[in-house]
């Protein structure tokens, strides 16, 4: 069994979450849907190969943790704007 080095795995997430939001915003002015933030948990998700660590700390799944990465991206872009 191998360690998780859990400092590469949350960089390695806020950099799928960061094209994730890339992605999504892109898509959302072009076509004015509106999106959410498990709309970008989702991508994420969906573009973790098969085997990624789950990540989860107590009760904090890895969808909650890239949740919580979105929420402050997003965020942070707001108040640059």
């Amino acid at each position: 069994m191998t360690e998780t080095d859990y400092e590469s795995l949350a960089t390695d997430l806020l950099s799928r979450t960061e094209k994730a939001i890339d992605t999504i915003v892109s898509l959302s002015v072009d076509t004015g849907i509106t999106f959410t933030i498990s709309d970008i948990v989702q991508r994420v998700e969906d573009g973790l190969p098969e085997g990624y660590p789950e990540s989860s700390t107590g009760t904090r799944t890895r969808r909650d943790v890239v949740a919580e990465m979105a929420r402050e991206l997003l965020s942070d872009e707001s108040h640059d704007e």
